[in-house]
């Protein structure tokens, strides 16, 4: 059974960082996709980075609203997937989930989900 179980959420100030973790059990690391994903308030929850791996490689994604400020990463050994998120805007604030998909890609659906973790960014 897939599980993943999001961390580091909180509380910063605009232009502050934050590193949200994502543990996940179930999954093989040499050949995984781990997403993030965002739900504002009275928004629809929306993909903002992935990350996936295959034949010893990584390739990451990120959507435009986050690229150069967010970055993910992963450390195979822990079972954990990262999002570095700097330079945060008070737009950045939202609920924070990871999810992974049945089809290790990051275009596939995505099957299994964590709980999700608050990101609060004060102006």
């Amino acid at each position: 059974e897939v599980q993943l179980v999001e961390s580091g959420g909180g509380l910063v100030q605009a232009g502050g960082s934050l590193r949200l973790s994502c543990v996940v059990s179930g999954v093989t690391f040499d050949d995984y996709a781990i997403g993030w994903f965002r739900q504002a308030p009275g928004k629809e929850r929306v993909a903002i980075s992935c990350i996936s791996a295959s034949d010893g490689s990584d390739d990451t994604y990120y959507a435009d609203s986050v690229k150069g400020r967010f970055t993910i990463s992963s450390d195979n050994a822990k079972n954990t997937v990262y999002l570095q998120m700097n330079s945060l805007k008070p737009e950045d604030t939202a609920v924070y989930y990871c999810a992974a998909p049945r089809v290790s890609t990051c275009l596939s659906p995505y099957d299994y989900w964590g709980q999700g973790t608050q990101v609060t960014v004060s102006s």
